[in-house]
């Protein structure tokens, strides 16, 4: 589900990026005449930024961030806002400290990601599609994250955890309440996406790289 755009008494009246550095590392990646495809990776940066400098809540791009992009990169504002709001890895509204993103596709709802889902709302105080009182959780549903052989999985801000059950998700939920680091990737005796059981083929291979 696309996020919703702020409305107008949440938008900043402007907005300046910070990390000068960091946007002009990206724009080298482009030639000059192509720096328009740097409009993706600025985005994300506005996201970031805009992490670190809330009170409350996790990072979203403001209607003045899209316009400054524009700026920076010469192109019609319409154009940063289509793209903007086209793509739904862009948060264009405030939103949790955690945003847990619930993949709800085949391999995961074979697995059980409808428990996994319940177990969030019912933990974080929240329904798909909607942030918590507290700014501290929000739950969407997204298509396939890439992590099929591990589900069922949701993705938390930049980190997978995976092999989920409804009561591993409320205790990793109860763990981001109380400020805990939790361990990413796969929460049962798994490495990587290795077999659950351990390795069936390149047996001797796995123990020489010590994980197995």
């Amino acid at each position: 589900m696309k996020p919703r755009i702020a409305p107008p008494e949440l938008q900043p009246a402007s907005f300046t990026f910070k990390d000068t550095a960091k946007v002009a590392d990206i724009l080298s990646r482009y030639p000059a005449e192509k720096k328009q495809s740097a409009v993706m990776p600025l985005l994300d940066l506005v996201m970031r930024q805009m992490a670190a400098e809330v009170k409350e809540g996790g990072g979203w791009i403001p209607e003045a961030a899209m316009e400054e992009i524009a700026r920076i990169c010469d192109m019609p504002r319409i154009k940063v806002f289509e793209v903007a709001t086209f793509y739904s890895m862009y948060i264009l509204a405030p939103i949790g400290k955690h945003h847990i993103q619930c993949c709800t596709t085949t391999p995961c709802w074979l697995r059980g990601s409808a428990d996994i889902v319940k177990a969030c709302e019912d933990a974080a105080g929240c329904h798909v599609g909607e942030t918590s009182k507290d700014m501290m959780f929000t739950v969407s549903e997204v298509e396939c994250l890439g992590a099929c052989v591990n589900a069922p999985m949701v993705q938390i801000n930049d980190e997978y955890y995976e092999d989920l059950t409804p009561e591993r998700m409320r205790e990793i939920i109860a763990a981001l309440k109380a400020g805990q680091e939790v361990p990413k990737g796969p929460q049962i005796k798994r490495h990587s996406s290795m077999n659950a059981a351990g390795p069936t083929t390149l047996k001797e291979e796995a123990k020489k790289a010590g994980v197995a």
